[in-house]
């Protein structure tokens, strides 16, 4: 095993250590720095206060300094460096009322979360490793630091992060610790809205969103997402496979994204895409929600069984949700669109597939192709084989109108508000209305778009009452 400091973190304890400090790295950057992973972030712990801490560096900031945190400018990087610290009474389930300074490390470290998160290192005392978290590394184990009662009461949170940790790293959650949650897990009720979306986001990012059904069994989501609970209720209707709504949104959300991983017959549905990481977080949480509102709808009758009616409650509940939950709108607007044409069946003509892309939303198609693709690839279809060739062929219609370049939205037309003012049409909301008519005859006819073409048909509208 080899931790390998960077230079400025290196740096930053051996100033510590050379002014009769002790100080290591600490935390979650030594846990994957263990398990060979970078890093995202570099934390110092040392036993020098704050003020001692301002003292040494020429460049801080004052971060959390009641806390005992300042970070140190290097390089344009900033290094959080927190002085040895006990917690004192926690009042809220999330923060403590006050801390107290202390020299001793191991106190320190006993306040922290979890077994693999509480270890410590430099270069001169090497591995700090008083709870066993290297065991438990090594075990694929998530336990907690001492009580894992008291670990939960103090700071409610740890319960999502334990079931976000075990996630992301395919840990098991220690039996203990596991108890604990289920005893504690009402407490999750004092989480801010914020905190739980980035738990949640980080979990369905991670290799195995399935541990949902890990936080549902140990009653996590009856408090956060009691929709998902539902979900696990309710068997899908028409799967090849026996399984619940939730485990086979769990399972496409863990496809999605990288669904040409699932089978041979599914890897070349469309053309390899890299997506951003805000994509991909809008791709899965579509995933999850697209059959949302089913495990609710109990009507009989020829509307319970139109899609276009599932995805519509559905596409209304998930937006419910995510309101709760904070997001930003765009994601909102994003996943609500994205539920709410998950089951569209794309036409096969490059004129009708113009339109499609029209009505749905250029800016999201590729994302809509994304969400069939994983759907396909979690079998939740009786009729996978004609759906995957009618998206096979669709992908590579959508692909030859990307290359061709043809116009499916306002802004690929070759004019624009401007060009008709300067023709003699009045600024408002004609302008807009000439355009969208110009658009549709341009999705009709591609070759239409040309400037003097469309100014010619624009002045025809011109003299029409």
């Amino acid at each position: 095993m080899k931790i390998q400091l960077p230079q400025n973190v290196d740096y930053i304890i051996d100033e510590l250590m050379k002014h009769g400090y002790d100080a290591y790295a600490v935390g979650g950057c030594i846990r994957d720095s263990i398990l060979g992973k970078e890093p995202e972030d570099w934390d110092i712990t040392t036993s020098a206060k704050p003020l001692e801490i301002k003292q040494i560096f020429k460049r801080t900031i004052d971060t959390g300094i009641q806390h005992g945190t300042v970070t140190v400018m290097l390089d344009r990087a900033g290094y959080e460096v927190t002085t040895y610290r006990i917690d004192g009474e926690y009042e809220d389930n999330r923060h403590p009322k006050n801390v107290e300074f202390t020299t001793n490390l191991t106190e320190d470290l006993r306040r922290r979360d979890f077994t693999i998160n509480a270890m410590a290192f430099n270069e001169t005392k090497g591995l700090v490793d008083v709870f066993g978290g290297l065991d438990d590394l090594k075990d694929g184990i998530i336990r907690c630091v001492g009580s894992a009662v008291d670990r939960f009461e103090e700071d409610a949170l740890r319960i999502l992060r334990a079931v976000r940790f075990s996630a992301q790293l395919g840990f098991c959650i220690e039996e203990e610790t596991l108890q604990a949650v289920r005893e504690k897990v009402q407490n999750l009720e004092h989480i801010s809205a914020e905190r739980i979306r980035v738990e949640l986001n980080k979990l369905l990012l991670s290799p195995h969103p399935e541990k949902l059904v890990d936080a549902y069994s140990a009653g996590i989501t009856k408090i956060i997402l009691p929709e998902f609970n539902a979900m696990m209720e309710r068997d899908c209707a028409g799967s090849v496979q026996r399984e619940t709504i939730g485990e086979n949104a769990v399972k496409a959300a863990a496809l999605a994204g990288n669904s040409h991983k699932a089978e041979d017959s599914l890897c070349c549905i469309t053309e390899k895409k890299v997506y951003t990481k805000q994509e991909l977080l809008i791709i899965k949480w579509t995933m999850l929600l697209r059959e949302v509102a089913a495990p609710m709808d109990s009507s009989v009758g020829e509307a319970a069984e139109d899609f276009m009616f599932q995805a519509k409650a559905s596409a209304a509940t998930a937006k419910e949700i995510l309101k709760r939950l904070k997001f930003d709108n765009d994601t909102i607007d994003t996943v609500y669109r994205l539920v709410l044409w998950n089951k569209y069946t794309f036409p096969l003509t490059s004129a009708k597939l113009r339109r499609s892309i029209y009505n749905i939303g250029a800016d999201i198609i590729e994302l809509l192709l994304e969400v069939q693709k994983a759907g396909l690839a979690a079998g939740n279809s009786s009729n996978v084989d004609y759906e995957y060739e009618n998206l096979e062929q669709a992908s590579e219609l959508l692909f030859e109108i990307k290359s061709k370049k043809e116009c499916v939205c306002l802004k690929m037309l070759k004019i624009n508000g401007r060009d008709l003012i300067s023709i003699g049409f009045r600024p408002g909301v004609i302008l807009g209305e000439i355009l969208e008519k110009l658009l549709l005859q341009v999705i009709e006819e591609p070759s239409l778009n040309d400037r003097e073409t469309l100014l010619k048909i624009a002045v025809s509208y011109l003299d029409t009452p």
